[in-house]
């Protein structure tokens, strides 16, 4: 006779010891799956703190070469660079010059690792514009879609022949995936990877990063990003981008948006990337510097809930840190 008093079915014993939980973890963090974004700024020779981001900072030419050094021995996947130009205009010409500070910044990043991580660059003109938008304005002050697709053709060949191996398409112009394919093919760079910011959300969580690129932004983004509300859109915006020729698409942020993040990964046949935004790092930083959370947990834990959702990749401000976390052990 089954005596019932006893639960006949105990998933406890699969969580009774570390070693038991480290054989049976569904989901495992490995370096190789982190992207460090990093911030050059022109004209300064050190590194900069940004106060929205503790543990972040602006870099020179020279801090920035220590920095994708340190984020190749720890093994991380590859490092996201952003441009802070000193001057901006209309149309954001530091973007296409080839002594600007973000393709200066790929030619030594690209000297100094190119051959240990993947150098990536975000295609984007607002760090680059006086107004602060993703794009060139029409007549009426609108973001005029298709003039920036030009802009960004342009942009994507100085930073292919710069040395960029993966090009951030974060404007979330439409067409912008074909445009800029069909740019590179055409002159050759048929190897540089596209990765499709497709998802990119209006988001509240963007603050501190626009404190990071010093952003001249007057107004918001709603005209081309996505609606926060919006959980179809998001998965539509990367199917069009699978179809017009991305190698990578990424949902942004990613934390708000994992619902999205599982729509995409569930359907995408190529990789499926997330960014941990600046807002999500400052939240947790915030707190532990309170005393209010266990920083360490905090960060696995959040990067972990992404890779669970669907991510291949994270973009995060702790991918060398926690890196060196899982080097070690840390988390067994």
């Amino acid at each position: 006779m089954i005596d019932t008093s006893s639960p006949l079915v105990r998933p406890r014993r699969l969580r009774s010891t570390p070693a038991m939980r480290r054989l049976t973890s569904e989901t495992r963090l490995n370096p190789a799956e982190l992207v460090l974004p990093l911030f050059v700024r022109e004209g300064t020779s050190e590194a900069l703190p940004i106060t929205s981001m503790p543990g972040v900072v602006q870099h020179g030419l020279d801090s920035v070469r220590r920095a994708v050094t340190d984020a190749a021995s720890a093994g991380v996947g590859g490092v996201m660079l952003f441009g802070v130009p000193e001057s901006r205009d209309a149309i954001g010409s530091g973007a296409t010059d080839p002594d600007g500070i973000l393709n200066a910044a790929t030619r030594v990043v690209a000297e100094e690792v190119g051959g240990a991580l993947v150098v990536q660059t975000d295609l984007c003109l607002d760090e680059f514009t006086d107004h602060g938008h993703c794009g060139v304005l029409d007549a009426l002050g609108r973001v005029d879609n298709d003039a920036t697709l030009e802009r960004y053709r342009e942009m994507a060949l100085v930073q292919a022949a710069s040395g960029s191996q993966l090009l951030g398409l974060s404007g979330m112009m439409d067409g912008q995936v074909a445009a800029v394919r069909e740019a590179l093919d055409g002159a050759g760079f048929i190897d540089t990877t596209v990765l499709a910011y497709s998802a990119k959300y209006a988001s509240a969580f963007y603050g501190p990063f626009r404190d990071a690129v010093e952003s001249t932004l007057v107004g918001d983004r709603r005209s081309y990003q996505l609606n926060p509300g919006n959980r179809r859109e998001g998965l539509h915006e990367a199917l069009v981008d699978i179809e017009e020729g991305a190698d990578i698409v990424m949902v942004k942020p990613a934390g708000g948006y994992l619902d999205v993040l599982a729509d995409v990964a569930a359907v995408s046949d190529i990789p499926v990337w997330a960014y941990q935004v600046s807002g999500e790092y400052a939240m947790v930083e915030a707190a532990a510097a309170n005393g209010w959370i266990d920083r360490k947990r905090a960060v696995h834990e959040s990067v972990t809930g992404i890779r669970r959702a669907g991510a291949d990749v994270v973009l995060s401000y702790w991918a060398v840190e926690l890196a060196g976390w899982l080097n070690r052990g840390d988390f067994a």
